[in-house]
């Protein structure tokens, strides 16, 4: 099985070919440069692997929450090749992508992405396996201080949002211990493969027009009021 991933909603600009198991990938920080890089960085993959884009038996592509310009280009461009090949799509959600990163022997995992504007992207997952999630609620935006946190032991929190929100995250989490911190971390197409193909592998997938990117949100700036105060 060969499933291509796309993963654009941060300044990373990512693609991964799974190929019966194995996981080839490419991954550049480009801040505005992902629709430059991200269809060259595809043809790579498969040049490397040795195969056309016909033998793709499916495309996933992560679908946000995350940069607005970035979630539209890896949905986009998702779209572009599952309808011109008739395969699959399996959008994965970015924030889940982002938790993969954690340890493999991270129970729970808290995913916090930067929203901008004081604000957080968010999501829970608990690890079942080195590459299964289980989701533990809705993915949220607001305010770090804000954020509802499910009962847990112990977290691990990983993303850029650990970076200026640290304090007010750790404060969410009550009585439940941190036993660590990757603000390095950050969504890769190599974890939607992951997270992807057995999906695709159990016949899942949906129609390139049904696949919808995750906002969250309805703006991406303060006003100069909101930036005044």
């Amino acid at each position: 099985m060969n499933l291509l991933a796309l993963e654009t909603a941060t300044d990373l600009c990512s693609a991964a070919l799974w190929c019966d198991g194995r996981v080839l990938a490419r991954s550049v920080e480009a801040p505005r440069r992902q629709a430059e890089l991200l269809l060259p960085m595809c043809e790579a993959l498969l040049d490397e692997a040795g195969i056309g884009r016909r033998r793709l038996d499916g495309i996933a592509c992560g679908r946000g929450p995350g940069a607005f310009t970035g979630v539209r280009l890896a949905v986009s461009v998702a779209q572009g090749l599952a309808l011109a090949l008739d395969r699959p799509l399996l959008p994965v959600s970015t924030l889940a992508a982002l938790a993969l990163a954690a340890p493999a022997d991270a129970d729970a995992v808290l995913a916090v992405l930067d929203a901008r504007m004081g604000e957080v992207y968010a999501a829970a997952f608990r690890r079942t396996g080195v590459e299964t999630l289980q989701s533990l609620g809705a993915e949220t935006v607001g305010a770090a201080a804000a954020l509802a946190v499910p009962a847990a032991a112990a977290w691990f929190g990983v993303g850029s949002g650990w970076g200026p929100y640290a304090a007010a995250l750790r404060a969410c989490l009550g009585t439940a211990v941190l036993t660590g911190i990757d603000t390095h971390a950050a969504p890769q197409a190599a974890a939607v493969a992951r997270l992807a193909a057995p999906l695709l592998a159990a016949g899942g997938g949906m129609p390139p027009s049904q696949a919808l990117p995750i906002y969250l949100r309805d703006r991406v700036a303060l006003t100069r009021a909101e930036r005044g105060a």
